[in-house]
């Protein structure tokens, strides 16, 4: 399982490093779209979504890369985490759905649940 909890980190900072880039785009696009329009609500409008566009993916990013980290590192609170971020990427169809239901699957198994025990990493 030790695989499989090193693929479900590098897919979760992959994701979130995607999530990342893609809110550059976006955040670049509409600033840029904005600036050739002649109307300044319009302007004022598209800079608005661009930033909370932004900024709502760049909050739905850093968890993803700090559980990813936290993976290779075996926290079980990075364990926890990736569960959580799984579930809400399932809806993110269809990256997200496959990563997820990954993920949920190899985190769930009582190998890996052994894997996040410290006390059985003692032994």
């Amino acid at each position: 399982m030790e695989k499989h909890i090193n693929i479900v980190a590098a897919l979760q900072i992959g994701l979130s490093i995607f999530n990342l880039l893609v809110a550059f785009l976006i955040f670049t696009v509409l600033k840029l779209v904005g600036g050739f329009v002649d109307d300044a609500n319009a302007n004022t409008i598209l800079s608005i979504i661009a930033d909370i566009l932004a900024i709502v993916l760049i909050i739905i990013s850093v968890p993803g890369i700090l559980a990813g980290l936290g993976l290779y590192k075996r926290k079980e609170w990075a364990r926890i985490l990736t569960l959580i971020l799984s579930v809400i990427e399932i809806f993110s169809f269809p990256f997200g759905t496959a990563i997820g239901i990954y993920s949920i699957w190899a985190l769930i198994q009582p190998e890996t649940i052994a894997e996040f025990n410290p006390a059985q990493n003692n032994r």
